[in-house]
């Protein structure tokens, strides 16, 4: 099975014929206008070949639609989309998916940095690794909850700041290394981060709570387990055997005592 191109889900009006881009020496602004217009004449699928780091792809779009990427997408792909499902068949550069509203990012490779960036809503899976920063300033917003599933491992400051939403890191092929960085959690007053595996305290602020999951936990996980899974064709009964480790917030404000009130 073509795990990075699932069958579409959309049914009788609604499924159009897909458009075939070529971004081959095409410079962002023009691909970008170009998935735009195609969109706009009532296509609601398209595949992108050759790309290779244009900036800005699926920024902004809130159409209902299913973008396929063949290639690497460069800086703050999918930034404030509200929508779509972007599927990205290889790596993805930095700041995906930030101030993302709603939607669903599949990346089948690894991300850059800063996966997430103040990401308010909608849901992120990466099979692979991520850089340093993924989840800063996360929050939730209007009733969202913003997801991101991590297949492998983190850089530093994984969740900085964070306010709300949940992070998971699955450690897979991490081959006995720490699967998050140092300054895990650093000003984290919201939220949750699930680790499968165990987290030493010396990597996390001190504003984090660290403990084994609940019952309730599991629970929570066992939804974005399971769409990781299907995504990505890999084993949810060997994933959700092993054991998981909660990081959460002592409080709302770590940093009252430098404010005046």
């Amino acid at each position: 099975m073509n795990f990075c191109k699932p069958k579409s889900k959309l049914k009788g009006d609604e499924l159009k014929l897909m458009e075939v881009l070529d971004a081959g020496g095409v410079y962002f602004r023009d691909l970008n206008e170009c998935v735009r217009n195609t969109l706009n004449s009532g296509k609601n699928e398209i595949s992108i070949k050759n790309v290779a780091g244009q900036r800005y792809i699926a920024d902004g779009l809130s159409h209902k639609c299913r973008i396929f990427i063949d290639g690497t997408p460069g800086n703050d792909a999918a930034a404030y989309m509200d929508g779509p499902e972007l599927v990205v068949c290889g790596n993805a550069q930095d700041a995906l998916g930030n101030t993302m509203n709603s939607g669903t990012v599949i990346v089948h490779g690894s991300v850059g940095d800063a996966a997430g960036y103040g990401m308010r809503g909608g849901e992120i899976y990466i099979k692979g690794n991520a850089g340093y920063r993924v989840g800063i300033h996360m929050k939730e917003y209007n009733g969202k909850k913003p997801v991101i599933v991590i297949g492998g491992k983190t850089g530093d400051f994984l969740g900085e700041y964070m306010a709300g939403g949940i992070i998971v890191v699955l450690g897979l092929n991490a081959d006995n290394e720490a699967i998050v960085g140092n300054f895990c959690g650093v000003g984290m007053h919201g939220g949750a981060i699930y680790a499968r595996g165990s987290v030493d305290p010396f990597k996390v602020g001190a504003e984090v709570n660290i403990a084994d999951a609940k019952d309730e936990d599991m629970e929570i996980l066992k939804e974005y387990v399971s769409k990781f899974s299907n995504y990505f064709g890999v084993d949810y009964e060997a994933i959700m055997g092993g054991k998981f480790m909660k990081l959460s917030a002592h409080g709302k404000r770590p940093y009252k005592n430098i404010y005046a009130y």
